[in-house]
């Protein structure tokens, strides 16, 4: 078994009879796929797709970014299992941009290729939005795991200076964040992140081995202030990325003038809040719906 399943599920066996059990990293994996309304490549690899979901209302739609996680790792599935919380949020009134990137593990991944994926992802929205009656200026990004840092870095990318790679020109604005079991501070919380995932997936998303500053374009906390909302929401359970990650990355977010939020959600491990049946994903549904409500 995988490296990354295997951390996960020996870290919830330990959970005493008297807690609420979490849900497994195996009903994660078996969500069924649910069929988007578009698939649109945003380049030539067979991973840079975004799967788009669409309200059945009239537009233009406010947008949610969904970013799934996996360690980075192209054997981690991801994009197959956030199609269920895709679909629920389409329901609910937006349109879903589901993104695909790639992993470690295929070709062009890590620094800077992994980032500049999700950058030209995002930046794909405002080309389409005629075509889908999208919102451009009506943008939030939910990520789950490693999704979560990417969600965060997407949103602060605009701060990124002139000689990084990873620099755009006119990056599309995304205004709240909603980081599911997320890393908003690569350096500082790295050592937890790799209590699941192992060392290797951050060292390798940022280049640290051949770069001085490795950390400086690519963790969000390095970023601040990005001036998008912040809200860390982790389970109560979660072994990958415990609350407490999500509260010290609030008060480093605050200390930089923006807002920020950190919830827990009781009874709820590292893969609840993305699995459309459960109670914790019904409660991260009411979290995107205030965030988005607050944009005008």
């Amino acid at each position: 078994m995988r490296r990354w399943f295997a951390a996960i599920m020996g870290a919830l066996t330990t959970q005493t009879a008297a807690c609420a059990q979490p849900a497994s990293v195996g009903a994660y994996m078996a969500q069924p796929r649910v069929r988007p309304d578009a698939r649109l490549a945003y380049g030539s690899a067979e991973a840079q797709v975004i799967e788009l979901f669409l309200p059945r209302s009239k537009g233009p739609h406010p947008v949610v970014v969904l970013i799934h996680g996996g360690c980075y790792l192209a054997q981690n599935q991801g994009l197959a299992q956030t199609s269920g919380v895709a679909a629920d949020l389409a329901q609910r009134g937006y349109a879903v941009w589901n993104v695909e990137y790639r992993k470690l593990g295929e070709a062009g991944a890590g620094y800077p290729g992994t980032f500049l994926d999700v950058a030209a992802a995002i930046d794909r929205i405002r080309a389409e939005a005629p075509r889908y009656a999208l919102d451009p200026r009506r943008v939030i990004a939910v990520g789950h795991s490693a999704g979560g840092h990417l969600a965060l870095w997407a949103a602060a990318r605009h701060r990124l200076p002139r000689t990084s790679p990873l620099w755009r020109a006119d990056p599309l604005s995304i205004r709240a964040v909603v980081s599911l079991g997320g890393i908003g501070d690569l350096e500082g919380q790295g050592d937890v992140f790799a209590g699941a995932c192992g060392a290797e997936p951050i060292a390798r998303i940022t280049g640290l081995a051949d770069r001085k500053d490795a950390y400086a374009d690519t963790s969000p906390a390095k970023l601040l202030p990005s001036g998008a909302r912040v809200v860390m929401v982790a389970g109560e359970l979660d072994h990958v990325m415990p609350p407490s990650t999500g509260r010290d990355y609030v008060a480093r977010v605050a200390r930089a003038g923006d807002v920020g939020e950190a919830l827990a959600i009781p009874g709820a491990g590292h893969f609840d809040p993305v699995i459309p049946t459960t109670g914790a994903w019904k409660q991260v549904a009411g979290i995107v719906a205030r965030e988005m409500a607050r944009l005008r």
